[in-house]
């Protein structure tokens, strides 16, 4: 078996194992008659072996057999759990996995006592190559997640994973985080936020060290940002240096800065007000500067965006304390 010549990457072979989109405008175009082709592309177009992109055959054939119904048909036909629970052990900065960068060395290994979730992501379908470069001698491939099935179903079952809830309480979250990010209601967002950390049980800290690091907190806001199909901007770049990330949802763009505080435990984020009857969510105890939103305006990450939405412009400085595993501040900034 260590004679067979993997085919993976090379550009020869880059379509053998999907629909182009010649495919579908010709032999599956009276099967598809009508479809709105930027959204099928969307959803299930994406994937690349250093040649033309195309789509997931299985999503294609099972969405014309029922009737052109988008859904998560290939994500349903298996669950990622090992790979989830590498992520975990691993300690994986998921906004990482919108822009990674691997060896060919990475993408090929099958070491299964040592292998890289990278490979593993790679391998199973859930990164792609976008492009790749040589430098010093070597292939470099950057891989992004394919399409909106992938990002959307791989985002929730990391939001279970990570928040150890069930489908039907992570709704709950993502519907009213949802609402919070299309209406502009940053208040709300940082109390849906607030209440999300609130409602993570403490089993899920004991024996390890996910709370302790900003990466933890980041990463379970991916994680649900990126199930609501948000537009994410992980550490953007700017003149002045990188924000944590930047998400854009109907037309509203949300510049958001992450600390990590040691503080007194049982402190509660300020800005912040309960529910009424929402026992989960801290009272406002405590109140001063705060350093997450102080680097966002003196660094001026939001200066890029100024002039560019439609609808609203925020800054949202967040500090975490890992004693309470959750907001101690939470201030934000309409910019202007």
């Amino acid at each position: 078996m260590n004679q067979l010549n993997d085919l993976t990457l090379d550009a020869r072979f880059a379509t053998v194992c999907g629909y182009t989109q010649a495919d579908l405008e010709t032999t599956f175009g009276g099967h598809l008659a009508g479809v709105d082709w930027a959204k099928l592309k969307r959803w299930y177009n994406g994937y690349n072996f250093l040649g033309e992109p195309v789509y997931n055959p299985f999503d294609i054939l099972l969405f014309v057999d029922k009737g052109q119904v988008y859904r998560n048909y290939w994500f349903e036909t298996g669950s990622p759990s090992f790979l989830i629970k590498r992520l975990q052990c691993r300690g994986t900065f998921l906004p990482e996995l919108e822009d990674l960068e691997a060896s060919e060395e990475i993408l090929d290994s099958f070491d299964l006592e040592r292998i890289d979730p990278v490979t593993l992501l790679f391998q199973a379908g859930y990164l792609t190559i976008d492009h790749a470069r040589q430098i010093f001698d070597q292939w470099l491939f950057s891989l992004r997640v394919p399409n909106q099935e992938v990002r959307q179903a791989l985002a929730n079952q990391l939001v279970d994973a990570y928040t150890s809830r069930l489908p039907s309480e992570r709704l709950r979250w993502q519907k009213t985080l949802y609402d919070s990010l299309a209406q502009g209601d940053v208040a709300g967002l940082l109390a849906a936020i607030s209440r999300l950390f609130a409602g993570i049980p403490w089993r899920n800290f004991t024996a390890n060290d996910l709370p302790l690091t900003e990466g933890y907190y980041a990463s379970v806001l991916y994680a649900f940002f990126a199930s609501l199909n948000a537009e994410i901007i992980p550490e953007d770049i700017s003149n002045q240096g990188q924000v944590d990330l930047t998400i854009k949802l109907v037309d509203y763009i949300y510049v958001i800065e992450i600390k990590l505080h040691r503080g007194q435990a049982g402190a509660a984020p300020s800005g912040i007000a309960p529910r009424p009857g929402d026992a989960t969510v801290p009272v406002l105890t405590q109140a001063g500067d705060n350093p997450a939103l102080a680097q966002i305006q003196a660094r001026g990450y939001s200066a890029k965006y100024r002039g560019l939405s439609n609808k609203g412009l925020f800054e949202v400085g967040l500090v975490f304390d890992p004693q309470v595993r959750n907001l101690t501040q939470a201030d934000w900034v309409a910019v202007v």
